[in-house]
């Protein structure tokens, strides 16, 4: 005889809970994650500046303070030091020292012509004691010099004619046995600048022919007078024991500038001299 069996009741399983259903390694992946933000806002809390700018503030250096002075440049000085940087140091420059021409040399700065040769000891002043000279008769034969716009004396021998360079023209004496110096005589365009006055270009060419004497020449006046259209002066050149007579005369011939006749002759051939007052008034403008 079979006894009845009881039907068994299906129960479903127990429910388990969701965060048992997430695996561990994710969990640490968020932890670290949520440390990492919060280090991050730490730094940047600790390391942005307190001024409101965003820069942090130095020590300013002051610019130095700007030398008294009256002149025009303690205003562009002041200037020069509000406008630098400052972290920058300026040092005011030192005034220029002021340079005497001497002899010789080109023009000293803050100079001019006039004041370098009336600072020259090599040319004294030429005052009215020196007298005018008495001057021959013009010369008939010419010699034609286009670029100074002058006609000046053909001298008879023993002067002849020369090489010009570098003037424009020149005529020589015969050079002396042993002797470095003989007469010349020679034209060309003013090479020094023209002054306003006829008289002081003179000056100057007179300062400047000084270059074609033997070291330690030193002038004196004998004749100084006006020319038609320009200036004559006549003076002794000596060097040492010995000298030469010599004489320019700087006439406006209308070219862009005026024009220079200069002529010397050493006492070694002194009996040249006379033909320098028939240079000086033999020169004209050419036409």
């Amino acid at each position: 005889m079979r006894t009845a069996t009881k039907p068994r009741t299906l129960t479903s399983p127990p429910e388990r809970s969701r965060i048992g259903d997430i695996r561990m390694r994710v969990v640490y992946r968020g932890l670290a994650v949520a440390a990492a933000v919060a280090a991050a806002a730490v730094a940047v809390v600790v390391v942005l500046p307190s001024e409101p700018d965003g820069v942090v503030a130095g020590p300013v250096t002051a610019p130095p303070a700007a030398q008294p002075s009256s002149g025009p440049s303690a205003s562009a000085s002041a200037s020069a030091s509000s406008s630098a940087s400052p972290s920058e140091t300026v040092t005011p420059a030192a005034p220029a020292a002021q340079v005497t021409p001497t002899p010789g040399t080109s023009l000293a700065p803050g100079y001019t012509a006039m004041e370098a040769l009336y600072a020259d000891p090599r040319v004294p002043e030429l005052t009215a004691k020196v007298k005018r000279m008495r001057l021959p008769a013009p010369s008939r034969r010419v010699t034609k010099d286009r670029r100074s716009g002058l006609a000046v004396p053909k001298l008879p021998k023993p002067w002849k004619t020369y090489g010009p360079a570098p003037f424009t023209t020149r005529q020589v004496l015969p050079r002396l046995r042993g002797g470095t110096v003989r007469g010349m005589f020679v034209t060309c365009p003013l090479p020094i600048m023209e002054q306003k006055s006829p008289r002081d270009s003179a000056l100057l060419a007179a300062r400047w022919t000084l270059n074609h004497h033997p070291k330690g020449a030193r002038i004196t006046w004998l004749a100084s007078q006006p020319v038609r259209h320009g200036w004559m002066l006549v003076y002794r050149v000596t060097y040492g024991k010995r000298s030469s007579r010599a004489a320019v005369v700087v006439v406006d011939g209308g070219m862009s500038k005026p024009g220079l006749a200069f002529v010397t002759v050493p006492d070694a051939q002194r009996k040249q001299w006379s033909d320098i007052a028939r240079v000086a008034s033999g020169v004209r403008v050419l036409g």
